[in-house]
């Protein structure tokens, strides 16, 4: 495993990360998301991604669960806040007593006693900057988290945070948003003001919803058991992609990654991480076997050409409009 710095920050994490989105409490039962963790832990993955809303705040305790008894400082722990984690007005959205709240939730589920990383979900277009900002400075003073990041911001959104972070004195130090081969809107804008900034990606669903791995086909039926099949696991995140062109060009990978020695998972992981900006890549798993066969993008360097040959199949199908960096309008 290779390690990178969390944008300019000193704060060292793996190259890929573990994440917990729709597996644990959900998908995937408690010893199976258990062994996972394990399989991570021992292809030396020490960063951990979840969420307080993840399968209505379960995700974070199998993680916590999971992580039980492992040496806390050989860890990086991540988790968010922002949507709804109860039936109430103020159980969403980054308001003060929301985040406050939501912290301190976060950290019994988790068993911890602070997050490495505490991130803002989405943008919240109901509260001042400056109130969640502020908050979050008292929970990064408090000691309750050691960095601050946010998730499918807008570079604008990016760049005032980051100026009201200097003045907290606060490291607001990355940026969560979706990124692939398929969906590539953070180019444009997001990347360029995150490298002025020393804000680092830590990016989601870098196989496109598994659509990468090459395993849906195009005329065919998503397989049993797939995401695109599960309402509950994401199939409407997936559906964007399942159109017979996408799918038809993805297939046309299959080569390319033949002749680099890649799976094509491994390929998908492996193209996000050539740019410099990407600190880690975050993976999913149901199965054991899945992380030791992602892991193996670990490292990886794709030469011009292969980067070429990538970009001609996939051009005319990838998405590249920074206007779909977006948060609700309201809160959910």
């Amino acid at each position: 495993m290779k390690f990178r710095h969390l944008g300019r920050s000193g704060l060292m994490v793996s190259e890929i990360s573990y994440g917990n989105w729709i597996t644990h409490g959900s998908q995937v039962e408690e010893e199976a998301a258990l062994a996972c963790v394990r399989a991570a832990l021992d292809v030396g993955i020490t960063t951990f991604d979840t969420a307080d809303v993840y399968a209505a705040t379960r995700a974070e305790e199998v993680l916590g669960r999971a992580l039980h008894g492992e040496r806390r400082e050989g860890l990086e722990i991540f988790t968010k806040v922002f949507w709804p984690t109860g039936p109430g007005r103020n159980d969403r959205g980054l308001s003060r007593k929301h985040i406050m709240e939501s912290i301190n939730g976060s950290l019994r589920r988790l068993g911890t006693d602070y997050v490495d990383l505490y991130q803002a979900h989405r943008y919240d277009y109901s509260t001042p900057l400056e109130e969640t900002m502020e908050a979050f400075a008292d929970i990064v003073h408090s000691g309750k988290a050691h960095y601050i990041g946010v998730s499918e911001w807008k570079a604008s959104q990016i760049r005032e945070a980051h100026q009201l972070a200097r003045e907290l004195r606060i490291p607001l130090v990355s940026n969560q948003p979706q990124y692939s081969m398929l969906w590539r809107v953070i180019e444009a804008e997001v990347i360029p003001t995150s490298e002025e900034l020393g804000v680092g990606q830590i990016v989601w669903s870098p196989m496109a919803q598994g659509v990468l791995s090459g395993k849906y086909l195009p005329g065919q039926p998503p397989p049993a058991g797939s995401r695109a099949t599960d309402e509950k696991s994401g199939a409407a995140f997936v559906a964007k992609f399942l159109t017979d062109e996408v799918l038809t060009a993805v297939q046309r990978l299959r080569p390319l990654a033949e002749q680099a020695g890649l799976s094509m998972a491994q390929l998908a992981i492996a193209w996000v991480l050539q740019n410099p900006n990407v600190s880690s890549a975050i993976v999913g798993a149901s199965r054991p076997e899945q992380v030791h066969d992602n892991v193996k993008a670990s490292g990886v360097k794709l030469d011009a050409d292969l980067l070429k040959a990538i970009d001609e199949i996939v051009g005319p199908i990838t998405e590249r409009d920074p206007g779909k960096t977006e948060s609700p309008a309201r809160r959910p």
